[in-house]
C-alpha cells in the first residue's frame, strides 16, 4: 500500500505559501505548514493541517521542525521552500545589514532546510525539493537589486543541487512566479519609498514603486502557483522549472532582447505605470 506523502511548506502564513499548503492537503498530502507568525495560520489548522512556528534564519528552529516531522511520520517526501520577502531600494542606499538579512532568509534559509531534510530523503532514496524563486531570478527588476541577487543565487543553487541529487533519487524543481496577489508588493513598495524616495535615486525609485503599485491591478491569484507546486510535487516526471503569474512574459523578453533594449523596456514600463496609478 502506498504511503501518504509528507510535505513541509515554509512561509505558509499568507499568500502563496498558504495556497500551497491548502492545495497539497486537498490532494491527499500530510502537510506541515511553517511560519514565524503561527497565529496567522488558524485557517490551516481548521483544515487539519499541522502548523508550526518556524524561523528559517535560526538553525535550532529548523532542526526542531524537521525532527518533529520525522518523529511523527517517519519521513519527509516534499520540501517547499517558500519563505521569503522582497527588499527594495537602490543598492547604494540599502544598508548592508539589511542586504545580508535578505540573503539569510531567501537563500541561506532555503539551504538550512535543504541540508536538514536531505539525510532523510537520501535514506528514502526519494524526495522532492521545490524552491519558490521568481521571474526576478532571471530578469533584474529596477531597484530590487538585493532581492534580485538572492533569487538569481537561488536559481543557481537549485541547478547545482539538481545535478548533485540526480543519483540520490531526490528531484529538484524551481517555481518562478510573476505578479501574484499578496502582501509582498505593498511591503516592497513601502520599503522602497523609505529607502530611496529622497536623494539621488528619487525619480527612478518613484517609477519602480509605480510599477509595484500598478502590478497589483493585474496580479494573479496565488492558487496558480499552488497548482504548479502540485505538479512539481506529485507528477511522475516533474519539470525542472515552472512559471506562471501576471507579467511572466518578461522571461520571453529576456531571451529576445539585448541588455540595453531590456533597460529601455523597463524605463517605458516605469513611465506607463506612473500614468496608470495617477
Amino acid at each position: 500500500m502506498a504511503h501518504r506523502k509528507v510535505a513541509l511548506v515554509t512561509g505558509a502564513s499568507s499568500g502563496i505559501g498558504n495556497a500551497i499548503a491548502r492545495s497539497l492537503h486537498r490532494n491527499g498530502v500530510t502537510v506541515y505548514a511553517g511560519a514565524r507568525r503561527v497565529s496567522r495560520m488558524n485557517d490551516l489548522d481548521d483544515l487539519g493541517i499541522t502548523t508550526l512556528a518556524l524561523d528559517v534564519t535560526k538553525p535550532e528552529s529548523v532542526e526542531h521542525v524537521v525532527d518533529r516531522i520525522v518523529s511523527e511520520t517517519g519521513r519527509i517526501d516534499i520540501l517547499v521552500n517558500n519563505a521569503g520577502y522582497g527588499l527594495m531600494g537602490a543598492i547604494e542606499e540599502v544598508p548592508l545589514e539589511q542586504a545580508q538579512n535578505q540573503f539569510d532568509v531567501n537563500l541561506f534559509g532555503v539551504a538550512r532546510l535543504i541540508q536538514s531534510v536531505l539525510p532523510m530523503m537520501r535514506q528514502q532514496h526519494a524526495g522532492r525539493i521545490i524552491n519558490i524563486s521568481s521571474v526576478d531570478g532571471k530578469v533584474a527588476q529596477p531597484f530590487g537589486g538585493w532581492y534580485v541577487a538572492s533569487k538569481f543565487a537561488l536559481e543557481g543553487l537549485s541547478d547545482a543541487l539538481r545535478f548533485e541529487l540526480a543519483s540520490q533519487g531526490v528531484q529538484v524543481a524551481v517555481i518562478e512566479p510573476g505578479g501574484i496577489q499578496s502582501e509582498w508588493s505593498d511591503i516592497a513598495a513601502e520599503h522602497l519609498q523609505e529607502t530611496s524616495a529622497n536623494g539621488p535615486y528619487a525619480q527612478g525609485a518613484s517609477r519602480a514603486a509605480a510599477i509595484l503599485t500598478a502590478a497589483k491591478r493585474f496580479a494573479s491569484k496565488p492558487q496558480v502557483i499552488a497548482r504548479l507546486v502540485d505538479r512539481a510535487a506529485l507528477s511522475r516526471r516533474p519539470k525542472t522549472r515552472y512559471t506562471a503569474g501576471a507579467g511572466n512574459e518578461i522571461l520571453i523578453a529576456r531571451r529576445l532582447l539585448s541588455d540595453k533594449a531590456l533597460d529601455h523596456l523597463w524605463r517605458l514600463v516605469g513611465k506607463a505605470a506612473e500614468q496608470i496609478i495617477r
